[in-house]
């Protein structure tokens, strides 16, 4: 039988390699805690992949971008695409050669000159008639044998504008043309003509009294030249100058002063241009009518009352 010593030797060492086993196994397993917890801190979980960002990354990135632009309350096809904004072009006047701004057109082709009464328009009034006798006037055109006349309504008369100007009257599917050498004032209202009688009757007759007539500005086929006449008590210090069978209504005459400009005279309610200083009295006159043609008189001496031909005359509009 073994000695109790002897079984103390051999207690002890297996005493021993119990102890070597215990701190074996503790070092062992906080050997494969702390690599457990190296594997659970690195960034790629131990796996070699990139590793998934944050939650609080993951809602950040899904809310919209902040867009410098302001945006359209409703979605498009293109939301979330910045926009490319072409810089807005510097305005600038368009061009006269352009179409969508023609050339400014003459006053030869609008009548730009004319006064109420102009080309292309037409008018809505009443016609009356009166006895013209020997056929003078306020237009101070002197007795006539033209009986085919009428007085204009003090507007449209407008100072004499329309003295002279020839007239297309219609009136129930029948027309005359006339020519203004007078004025009808008040009663006569706007868009009235007082045609002579025997105007008035190629129309209707006489005992109608009024009718309704529509009238127009015409430019007639007439064969005279325009004449020039000075007024009773002109001379080279004062003169009044008047144009005579001109075809389309005058809008300007002017004489020519001592540095050669033109000087524009001003029309009396008698339809004479006035120079009151003399200026121009017996040098060159020039006319012109409502579509701005210009007609240049040369020299013609101061004769009072003398009815002075010319040679020329306006086109036909």
């Amino acid at each position: 039988m073994p000695s109790a010593s002897h079984r103390h030797r051999r207690a002890r060492p297996e005493r021993r390699t119990a102890r070597a086993s215990v701190v074996s196994v503790v070092a062992l397993a906080a050997v494969a805690l702390v690599v457990s917890l190296v594997v659970a801190f690195r960034p790629d979980g131990g796996s070699g992949e990139p590793a998934a960002a944050p939650a609080v990354s993951a809602k950040a990135s899904a809310s919209p971008s902040v867009s410098p632009e302001p945006s359209s309350a409703s979605p498009s096809p293109t939301a979330g695409k910045k926009k490319s904004v072409s810089p807005k072009p510097t305005p600038s006047a368009p061009s006269p050669s352009t179409s969508a701004r023609p050339a400014p057109r003459t006053p030869a082709a609008t009548g730009s000159l004319a006064g109420r009464i102009r080309p292309g328009a037409s008018y809505r009034g009443v016609a009356t008639s009166y006895d013209i006798g020997d056929g003078d006037g306020a237009c101070s055109f002197g007795p006539s044998s033209d009986v085919m006349t009428a007085a204009m309504n003090t507007a449209d008369y407008e100072t004499s504008k329309a003295c002279g100007a020839y007239v297309l009257v219609r009136a129930g599917g029948k027309s005359i043309t006339v020519r203004i050498t007078n004025e009808c004032p008040a009663p006569c209202v706007a868009g009235q003509l007082d045609l002579s009688r025997e105007a008035f009757a190629k129309l209707a007759p006489l005992s109608a009294g009024r009718i309704t007539v529509d009238w127009s500005l015409l430019s007639p086929a007439i064969s005279d030249t325009v004449s020039i006449r000075y007024k009773t008590g002109s001379s080279r210090y004062w003169c009044g100058i008047q144009a005579l069978g001109h075809r389309n209504p005058l809008a300007r005459l002017e004489v020519r002063t001592g540095d050669g400009s033109w000087l524009s005279l001003p029309r009396a309610e008698y339809n004479y241009f006035l120079s009151e200083q003399g200026t121009g009295c017996g040098g060159s006159i020039r006319l012109t009518d409502i579509y701005g043609e210009r007609l240049t008189v040369e020299g013609l001496a101061v004769r009072a009352e003398a009815v002075q031909g010319t040679g020329v005359q306006f086109a036909r509009r």
